[in-house]
């Protein structure tokens, strides 16, 4: 039987790769999608109700406008049999339209069905979300692209962080 970690690392690979079928081996027909966004730099809406809008919200769409993503969940992976999960996240991913770098990070708090383990209900906090300069994009991908993926240990984003200030504040936060 599938665990919610699997329907979360399938979340992780349809978001990143604009895999949008992906999703129904993260998400229940019915599941609902709530958004807390503490930044003025990206939108999203507050509710989304199905797996079909979900995948249009935070897929396809998502998919328009960035690419070179790379989400991460910092912390724990979910214990077996586990239905209700916490995790601080991470992202990096450049803008198609301007090669503009960002990054931001924030909290998924996921509930899985009993059954299945797919997520019947996920909440994003957006706690922060940054532009940096084109010029920035490389040396923050490059290091995305060294992190352990998607299951990040705290400690491990520590490890070679670009010499970029915005950066370096948001891995201190996490490493709380």
């Amino acid at each position: 039987m599938a665990e919610l970690k699997d329907s979360i690392e399938s979340y992780i690979l349809a978001k990143d790769g604009n895999r949008p079928h992906l999703l129904a081996d993260a998400f229940a027909p019915d599941a609902s999608l709530a958004m807390t966004v503490k930044t003025d730099a990206i939108t999203f809406p507050q509710e989304t109700h199905g797996r079909d809008a979900i995948a249009s919200v935070l897929v396809s769409d998502f998919a328009l406008k960035y690419e070179n993503i790379y989400t991460f969940c910092v912390g724990a992976v979910p214990a077996e049999g586990e239905r209700m999960f916490s995790c601080d996240w991470l992202v990096c991913m450049t803008e198609k339209a301007t090669g503009a770098a960002r990054v931001g990070y924030g909290r998924y708090d996921w509930a899985g069905d009993a059954q299945s383990s797919r997520v019947t209900r996920l909440h994003i906090t957006i706690e922060a979300m940054t532009t940096l300069p084109a010029t920035q994009a490389d040396s923050l991908l490059r290091w995305a692209s060294r992190l352990p993926y998607p299951w990040c240990a705290r400690d491990a984003l520590q490890i070679d962080v670009p010499d970029i200030d915005t950066i370096q504040r948001i891995i201190a936060q996490l490493a709380r």
